[in-house]
């Protein structure tokens, strides 16, 4: 982290949000001339400057740390463990949103889309899916999509597919973090012998929520999904945390959970 320019990183996620110079010089009210001097180097950032023009840019927490140690500083934004001490009011949070979700299910993942908390509901997603797809971490992205997995059961697999791979790909465009592009590209090379991929799918007037159609047994469960975040977050384990929450579609799927 040392050795990388903050020059370069500024360039880099200003380019990635599309964003002049300019534009950002106006927004952090600075001059333009100044924005370029800092990314050729012959100006250097206060640390102020530097979280001002983090703050501009929607720079993940993570990422202004590895600005502000470029620009010669020590990073702010602390980064713990779910398990520590100091978690335990996000832990009880988590708690109560999982508990409070049930019969239907929810998990927590991480920036990676790695399984970090799960209710008992969630279980329905493991059945069934080889043990090494079940060893830490569990990646729910993975099992959504793996044929050995959801992959295998999902009887609209090209729209889910589509949608998911979309969401990876921006994730990864807007956070710089290239282990969602490697994610990306190994769930687009699972195939499906028989199932054909690239299909446009046109929603009808009567659609309203494009939803998961899982075969479960002898059961088709239908559902969509809503993702929640934290809304204020200066940590950076605390950042990353997504709550998916699954809700039934149609009735038969809210009794089956009932």
């Amino acid at each position: 982290m040392n050795e990388e320019s903050f020059g370069d990183l500024l360039r880099s996620w200003r380019q990635r949000r599309r964003v002049s110079q300019l534009d950002l010089a106006i927004e952090a009210e600075v001059s333009a001339r100044h924005v370029s001097f800092l990314e050729t180097g012959r100006a250097r950032p206060s640390r102020e400057m530097v979280m001002k023009l983090a703050e501009e840019l929607e720079v993940p927490l993570r990422h202004r740390n590895r600005l502000l140690v470029a620009a010669g500083f020590a990073p702010v934004f602390r980064e713990r463990d779910v398990a520590a001490p100091e978690m335990d009011a996000v832990r009880r949070a988590l708690d109560k949103i999982l508990a409070g979700h049930q019969p239907y299910p929810a998990v927590v993942v991480d920036a990676t889309w790695n399984l970090v908390a799960a209710n008992e509901a969630a279980g329905m997603f493991m059945d069934g899916v080889p043990d090494h797809l079940l060893k830490d971490p569990i990646n729910i992205m993975r099992l959504s999509l793996h044929p050995e997995a959801m992959g295998g059961r999902l009887l609209n697999l090209p729209e889910v597919r589509a949608h998911l791979l979309h969401r990876l790909r921006r994730q990864a465009e807007t956070s710089g973090d290239g282990r969602l592009a490697e994610l990306h590209d190994e769930l687009a090379a699972y195939t499906y012998p028989g199932v054909e991929l690239n299909v446009a799918v046109v929603p009808s007037p009567a659609d309203i929520l494009l939803p998961l159609r899982v075969r479960h047994g002898e059961r088709v469960l239908s559902m969509f999904t809503t993702i929640a975040t934290f809304g204020t977050p200066v940590e950076v384990t605390v950042s990353e945390l997504a709550i998916e929450t699954f809700w039934p579609n149609d009735e038969e799927t809210a009794a089956f959970f009932r």
